[in-house]
C-alpha cells in the first residue's frame, strides 16, 4: 500500500481522488484550505490536514507531521488549482500573483518541503492545464490562470531533470473539460464530456504507475477543450 499526499481535496477531482485511493487501501494525506467536506466522510486510512500551501509556514507543520507520522511519501499529486477569470487589463496585479501563489509558487513549495521523504521510486504529479501547453487554445480572461498552468509544465520538466539520478520522477498532467466547480467558474454553463470521477480514476491510476516508464513528461488528457 501507498503513502500518498494530494492537494486540493476539498471538491472535484481532488475529492474523488481521496475516495478512490482510500477505497484502495492506500493510506492518503489530504490538503485543502476546506476540510469539511471530506472530514465529514471519515475515510478509512485519511488524514484530512486544512492546509494553505500558499503559506511557509503550514507548509512547514505538514512536512514535520508526515515525517512523523511515514516513512516516505510514495506518491504526491499537486492538485490545488486557483483561477481568475478576468480581462488582463481589468485583473489587478495582487490578483496575478494570487493565481501563481496556489498554482506555482505553492506546489513549488510543497515539493521542497517532502524531497527529504521521497526517493527514487516516488511520484510527482502536478496537475496543469491544456491552456498552459504552448500552441493550444486559448481563451480570454483566462491569461494569470493558463499562464501560471504553463509554468508548471516547465517547473516539472526542470524536477525531472535535476532529480532524474536519485529520483522522485516527475510528470505533469495537462487535462482538458473535465466537469468541476473549477470549469463552471471558467466557462459558466459549459458542460464537460468527462466527470470530475472519471478523471480522477484517471490519474490515480496514472500516479501509482507511471513512473515506470515516464519522467519529465508532458501527457494531454483532453477529449474536448471548450
Amino acid at each position: 500500500m501507498k503513502h500518498v499526499v494530494i492537494t486540493g481535496t476539498s471538491r472535484g477531482i481532488g475529492f474523488e481522488m481521496v475516495k478512490i485511493f482510500s477505497e484502495a487501501g492506500h493510506h492518503v494525506i489530504a490538503l485543502s484550505r476546506k476540510s469539511e467536506s471530506l472530514q465529514a466522510l471519515n475515510l478509512k486510512n485519511v488524514q484530512v490536514i486544512a492546509c494553505d500551501i500558499t503559506k511557509e509556514e503550514e507548509l512547514q507543520k505538514i512536512a514535520a507531521h508526515i515525517a512523523v507520522t511515514w516513512n516516505n511519501v510514495d506518491v504526491l499529486i499537486n492538485n490545488a488549482g486557483a483561477i481568475l477569470n478576468k480581462s488582463f487589463a481589468e485583473g489587478s496585479l495582487a490578483e496575478f500573483k494570487a493565481i501563481y501563489d496556489t498554482n506555482v509558487f505553492g506546489v513549488a513549495g510543497l515539493i521542497q518541503k517532502l524531497l527529504p521523504v521521497m526517493n527514487s521510486n516516488s511520484h510527482v504529479v502536478n496537475i496543469s492545464s491544456m491552456g498552459g501547453v504552448q500552441g493550444s487554445m486559448k481563451f480570454p480572461g483566462l491569461s494569470a490562470y493558463s499562464s501560471s498552468k504553463g509554468a508548471l509544465i516547465t517547473l516539472t520538466e526542470m524536477l525531472a531533470e535535476e532529480y532524474k539520478e536519485n529520483g522522485p520522477s516527475f510528470n505533469v498532467l495537462a487535462l482538458g473539460a473535465v466537469q468541476t466547480e473549477m470549469l463552471e467558474e471558467a466557462f459558466p454553463g459549459y458542460k464537460a464530456p468527462v466527470s470530475a470521477k472519471e478523471m480522477a480514476k484517471y490519474i490515480v491510476d496514472f500516479s501509482l504507475t507511471a513512473q515506470e516508464y515516464y519522467n519529465g513528461k508532458l501527457l494531454q488528457v483532453s477529449n474536448s477543450t471548450p
